[in-house]
């Protein structure tokens, strides 16, 4: 409850900033990227002396319930790292790279025996991360995942994933060999689809290491 209580509120807080940025368009004003350069951003809304009074009334209006809904989402973070330190087993799948503090509670939570699982890559068929396959005149082929399992967990991997990939390219720090040579190859989202594939067998390993 307390994972998707806080996923809520980080979806409201997108949908507002995608709003404040989205209004502002309408005056002419670039979206920067990211939630760090919103607060200038709504600076220059205020100074600038073209924009109407009410629009930067209305503006602010959502500027104050995104600060409200980050202070929230600050408190859930809070319990969510308490509940995460008390947990040994979330506490060793934190250490993969790219699941941090909040997956491994969500995993440590979701997955209560990885022993139910045959083998890493049903685990990762269980989350919705391998390929459908499809037979046509004996030639197999793969296509989109599956998108089976749970939502969330899926959604926690993949974003894991693309943050390493990212790190990898903007330090060009190194995990694994054939990722680099992956990256080279294949388009992004198909490349963090591999990893979070890569990362749910590594997560099956460590939660057997407690059995």
């Amino acid at each position: 409850m307390l994972a998707r209580v806080r996923n809520q509120f980080i979806g409201r807080r997108t949908q507002l900033a995608n709003s404040i940025l989205g209004y502002a368009a309408e005056f002419g004003f670039t979206a920067p990227k990211g939630l760090s350069r919103l607060q200038q951003f709504l600076i220059d809304i205020q100074a600038d002396a073209t924009v109407p009074d009410l629009a930067k009334e209305l503006v602010d209006t959502l500027a104050a319930e995104l600060a409200r809904v980050d202070e929230q989402i600050a408190k859930l973070d809070k319990k969510l790292m308490q509940l995460h330190r008390s947990n040994e087993m979330g506490r060793r799948l934190a250490a993969i790279p790219g699941v941090g503090p909040f997956g491994a509670t969500l995993l440590s939570i979701e997955v209560v025996d990885a022993r139910g699982f045959k083998s890493g890559r049903n685990f990762a068929a269980w989350l919705g991360l391998t390929s459908k396959n499809h037979s046509t005149a004996g030639k197999n082929r793969l296509g989109v995942i599956t998108l089976a399992g749970d939502g969330m967990l899926r959604t926690v991997l993949v974003a894991g994933a693309t943050a390493v990939i990212a790190d990898m390219r903007r330090r060009e720090s190194r995990f694994w060999p054939w990722l680099k040579d992956i990256i080279a190859r294949k388009p992004p989202k198909l490349v963090a689809i591999a990893l979070a594939n890569k990362l749910a067998r590594i997560v099956r390993l460590r939660s057997l290491a407690r059995s």
